[in-house]
C-alpha cells in the first residue's frame, strides 16, 4: 500500500467556466489555468502520481506545453490513470476536500463523483468534501479555490 497527497490552488478569473471534478458548476467567474483548470482533478492527479513516487502534474503535462491549451482535466486524470496500470498499481480510495467561500458545491458533489469515477475506475472508494474559508485569507475574500485529495493506491 502507498499513499499520495495532493494538492492544488487556482486564482478566480473573468471569461472561464469553474470546472471541478470534470463538472461544469453555475458560477460567475473560473478558475485561471492553463488547462480547465479543475483544481479538484488536478489534485487528485498529483496525489496519484506521489503515491506511485512519479513526481507531479506539472512535471507530466507542462503549462509551457501547447497541447495542454484548455484540455479537459479528465484527459490528463485518463492518462495518469493509464500510467498507474501500467505499473500494475490500482486505487483503493480517494479522499478530497475543496475549500472555497463561494460557490457552493454540495449539490454537485453526486455528479462530481461520477465523473471522476468514470475515469478512476467504479471500483474505487471516492469521497468529496468542500467547506468554506469562513472569511479568512484569499480563500475567504473569494479570490480563489484549495483542493487536497489523499489517495490509497495498493500494487496488484
Amino acid at each position: 500500500m502507498r499513499i499520495g497527497i495532493g494538492i492544488d490552488i487556482h486564482p478566480f478569473a473573468e471569461g472561464r467556466e469553474l470546472v471541478l471534478g470534470g463538472v461544469k458548476v453555475p458560477y460567475s467567474r473560473g478558475l485561471s489555468g492553463h488547462s480547465d483548470a479543475d483544481a479538484l482533478t488536478h489534485a487528485i492527479c498529483d496525489a496519484i502520481l506521489g503515491a506511485m513516487g512519479e513526481g507531479d502534474i506539472g512535471t507530466h503535462f507542462p503549462d509551457t506545453d501547447p497541447q495542454y491549451k484548455n484540455i479537459s482535466s479528465l484527459v490528463l486524470l485518463a492518462e495518469v490513470v493509464r500510467m498507474m496500470n501500467s505499473k500494475n498499481f490500482r486505487i483503493v480510495n480517494v479522499d478530497a476536500t475543496v475549500v472555497c467561500e463561494a460557490p457552493g458545491l454540495a449539490p454537485f458533489i453526486p455528479q462530481m463523483k461520477e465523473s471522476l469515477l468514470s475515469v478512476l475506475g467504479l471500483e474505487c472508494a471516492i469521497n468529496i468534501k468542500a467547506t468554506r474559508g469562513e472569511g479568512l485569507g484569499f480563500i475567504g475574500r473569494g479570490e480563489g479555490i484549495v483542493c487536497l485529495a489523499t489517495v490509497l493506491v495498493e500494487e496488484q
